[in-house]
């Protein structure tokens, strides 16, 4: 494991463009985090102060010092899975052997808002801190398919998908009503754009926005990859991190991935209207991580 003062001289060195043999992926993570920084200046309305609450997204790894904001739908489960394996003290060797349950199980990895102020504070200046992003409404279709569309979330289609149906389907069965289980997209989008929802309760985390997740304006990531460039990105990170010879990133099983094309089929089914009132709910995630408008869009 690289000290900390070497590790700390390998990210200044990364960020430097004056070095002659710069690779392609590392000036667009350079450019990502530049980005980031200047978008957070020209759009932060207010100083927040951050509070231990704002935390709970974020890992540690106090082995390697690292701190990483998890977000659902992208590539998250992977993450988590080597954390365990950097952080379980040879109790795991092989990311793909954890089930992807158990790499959801509360308590598993230490949360930095589970440490006390100065502990937090100490973390957060000496720590390599990275995150993951996705494109929003890519994510949003995943998220989608996976809690409101799998037999097996029944959790989900309860909790959920009751009251979507109960709120925006007036001629629902009685069997749609007690299930919950057949909650259309359009009927996803109307939860997600009223007024309603957030005032009642913060919005799920697998579709709640980045920036509400990890608040990149107020915590400096030194690394933002994408899910777009996830296995560079990934590597990158553990290289840094001084663990790269040692650990590769889970490739994913995947066979089809949501993309651009997906989620036109999916928005084709939404208003005008509603397009643009959810454009406006995830604006600031497209515009911190650079991510443009959709050309499906009819707003």
């Amino acid at each position: 494991m690289k000290s900390e003062k070497s590790r700390r001289n390998s990210l200044q060195a990364f960020y430097d463009e004056e070095q002659l043999e710069v690779l392609e992926a590392q000036k667009a993570l350079h450019a990502r985090r530049e980005l980031l920084e200047e978008t957070c200046l020209s759009h932060r309305r207010k100083r927040q102060v951050l509070s231990p609450k704002d935390l709970k997204h974020l890992i540690v790894d106090d082995k390697h010092k690292l701190l990483y904001c998890y977000v659902p739908k992208v590539a998250c489960t992977n993450w988590k899975r080597v954390l365990m394996v950097l952080t379980g003290n040879g109790r795991y060797t092989d990311p793909l052997a954890i089930p992807a349950n158990e790499a959801h199980l509360a308590g598993n990895l230490p949360k930095l808002s589970n440490f006390s102020v100065p502990e937090i504070n100490r973390r957060l200046r000496s720590y390599l801190k990275f995150i993951f992003v996705r494109e929003p409404f890519e994510r949003l279709v995943s998220a989608y398919l996976n809690k409101f569309t799998r037999p097996y979330n029944t959790a989900f289609h309860k909790l959920y998908g009751t009251k979507i149906i109960r709120r925006h389907r007036p001629d629902a069965g009685l069997k749609a009503l007690e299930k919950g289980n057949n909650v259309t997209f359009r009927e996803f989008v109307q939860y997600l754009v009223d007024p309603k929802t957030q005032q009642e309760e913060p919005f799920n985390e697998h579709w709640e926005r980045v920036h509400s997740l990890c608040h990149p304006c107020l915590i400096h990531y030194d690394l933002v990859g994408k899910y777009e460039t996830l296995q560079p990105d990934a590597q990158t990170v553990l290289k840094l991190a001084g663990i790269e010879g040692t650990l590769q990133f889970p490739t994913s099983s995947k066979t089809t991935r949501i993309d651009s094309n997906i989620a036109a089929g999916f928005f084709n089914q939404i208003s005008p209207d509603h397009q643009e009132r959810l454009f406006n709910l995830y604006r600031m995630d497209f515009l911190l991580f650079n991510y443009s408008t959709p050309e499906y869009l009819r707003t």
